[in-house]
């Protein structure tokens, strides 16, 4: 489909018309004498009379010339464009963090699968996780893993396949034996700082107390609320074991109490299913779809043709005037 980008510009196709009849040509009236038998007169004191006013007239040709030039013109002006079919792109409307626990405690191997198999806690979770990213499509994630110390192992990005292998590259006590619970909240809460979309959602699994923090969990989540930011928490683990080993399931409640968010408990892979399954639900798949014609300028096209009109009329002058030169 051929459209103008700037249609008003055809307003301009009377403008020469407007200019003749409106500002007409000037035009000079001056005494002259008149007498009889002139040529007579010249030729007898011998003189060579010379021209008089020429109004220079227009052939057919230089007419329709001028006005194809002019319509070319602004045609031209008028931005003619090649417009295509529309092309719709889907943009993720809420962006979410996954915060995954690997300190020393998720080594131990009491995680049950339906089968009955028992599993590194690690491994269970990431094979619960990893089918929960492949089922976001549409979603920016970024990952976070934390132990003594919390990392962004991906900013947030739509490229969900290599948010999922780096969550299988890691591994127990890679960022530290211990617990940073809160520390891993205020690393996400600058993670959002370069979005742009208001739903923002922190999806955080531990399986441990908080000892090592330069922020108390509870803070960082009065801190992340102010900030839109709402926080789903996970408890995995033994809430009967001591120290860290103990997950500490009363702060992952007030976490989540303060965003506004959810909190779950799994003990087995089953459960933390059940768990990424209910989250699904509580916080579907938001995207936003966009609609945009490409559009290509046809413009050069009358630019051109008056380019080569100017050329054919500049040869044939030139031609012309060297025909009557040797004539």
């Amino acid at each position: 489909m051929i459209s103008l980008g700037f249609p008003w510009a055809l307003l301009l196709l009377p403008l020469p018309l407007l200019v003749h009849y409106l500002v007409p040509a000037h035009r000079e009236r001056v005494p002259a004498l008149r007498i009889p038998f002139f040529r007579r007169v010249v030729e007898t004191v011998g003189s060579e009379p010379g021209p008089g006013s020429v109004v220079l007239g227009r052939s057919l040709l230089q007419t329709a010339t001028g006005i194809l030039i002019w319509c070319l013109l602004v045609l031209a002006l008028a931005r003619p464009e090649k417009v295509g079919q529309p092309i719709e792109l889907s943009k993720s409307a809420r962006d979410v963090v996954l915060a995954i626990d690997i300190s020393g405690s998720m080594d131990a191997r009491d995680f049950q699968t339906p089968a009955g198999e028992t599993l590194q806690r690690l491994q269970g979770v990431k094979n619960v996780v990893g089918s929960f990213i492949e089922g976001r499509e549409g979603d920016r994630m970024a990952l976070i893993v934390f132990g003594s110390k919390a990392y962004v192992q991906s900013p947030l990005t739509q490229d969900l396949q290599t948010i999922g292998d780096l969550l299988n590259q890691t591994t127990v006590a890679m960022a530290g034996p211990h617990t940073a619970l809160g520390d891993s909240i205020g690393l996400a809460i600058r993670t959002f700082e370069t979005s742009d979309i208001d739903q923002r959602l922190l999806i955080l699994l531990s399986d441990g107390t908080d000892t090592v923090s330069r922020m108390s969990p509870v803070n960082a989540a009065e801190i992340a609320r102010n900030k839109g930011i709402e926080i789903y928490t996970i408890g995995v683990g033994n809430p009967e074991a001591s120290g860290e080993d103990k997950v500490d399931l009363e702060t992952l409640k007030q976490i989540a109490a303060r965003t506004r968010g959810q909190y779950f408990f799994a003990q087995d892979q089953d459960g933390l299913q059940q768990v990424y399954d209910r989250i699904d639900a509580l916080a579907p798949r938001e995207t936003e779809t966009l609609s945009y014609r490409p559009r290509r300028s046809l413009a050069w096209i009358p630019l051109a043709l008056i380019a080569g009109l100017g050329l054919g009329v500049t040869a044939y002058l030139v031609l012309t005037t060297r025909q009557r030169a040797h004539s």
